[in-house]
């Protein structure tokens, strides 16, 4: 491995939420009176903190959600988790090579620390990652694109920026990767090559990931 240390998004990249969560935002905001599409939703709030949806809903709209919005809609993707939620394919087999390898890894999400533990307990991928290994958004109060929750996880983990890779699936993702100073490899099982401009590398099979960062840079 040519890097110090790995850093995993979470959804849609460990876990295979994306659709799962785009389908319940985009349903509850046409709820609300904000017609959303799920294809709107993949675009403008993949990769996001939630703070991201109240900001853009307000600044178009002028109106702002419900002081229970974000409840309503965690109570609902926390059910379908437990009903549908599958760990990304191949992710399984990557975290035991890295753990295997002793290779240093985390996850750094955008999605809140409740969120991570119920998608990583229901997928069973629990077992790879400690408290020590948990990065959130909630961490640094904003979210990707920013590059703050990239340079906190990297701060934690005691290891310099240039010396982390990034793993991502979401534009907003490889936007803060790049900002953080680190390389980033985009999953593009989901999102189009052409919408992850500024990676590092694209591969779209997680079988893929481990040969594209042992021939990476030193």
């Amino acid at each position: 491995m040519r890097y110090d240390l790995v850093i995993f998004d979470n959804d849609g990249v460990l876990v295979d939420s994306e659709p799962i969560s785009n389908r319940l935002l985009a349903a509850h905001l046409t709820e609300l009176g904000h017609p959303t599409s799920y294809e709107d939703s993949i675009r403008d709030y993949m990769g996001s903190a939630m703070h991201r949806v109240h900001d853009l809903v307000e600044e178009r709209t002028g109106q702002r959600l419900p002081a229970d919005f974000d409840d309503v809609f965690h109570a609902r993707v926390f059910a379908a988790f437990e009903r549908e939620l599958k760990p990304v394919a191949g992710a399984t087999g990557v975290l035991e090579e890295l753990a295997a390898d002793g290779v240093p890894y985390c996850v750094a999400s955008s999605g809140s620390h409740e969120r991570i533990r119920v998608g990583h307990r229901t997928t069973g991928i629990d077992r790879w990652f400690d408290d020590e290994r948990i990065f959130s958004s909630q961490d640094v109060g904003r979210g990707k694109p920013a590059p703050d929750l990239f340079l906190y996880a990297a701060e934690r983990m005691g290891v310099a920026p240039e010396r982390c890779v990034v793993v991502e699936d979401s534009p907003l993702g490889v936007r803060a990767a790049v900002a953080a100073g680190m390389d980033v490899y985009g999953f593009t099982a989901m999102t189009p090559a052409a919408k992850l401009p500024g990676a590092t590398g694209l591969f779209e099979d997680m079988g893929e990931l481990l040969p594209l960062l042992s021939r990476a840079r030193s």
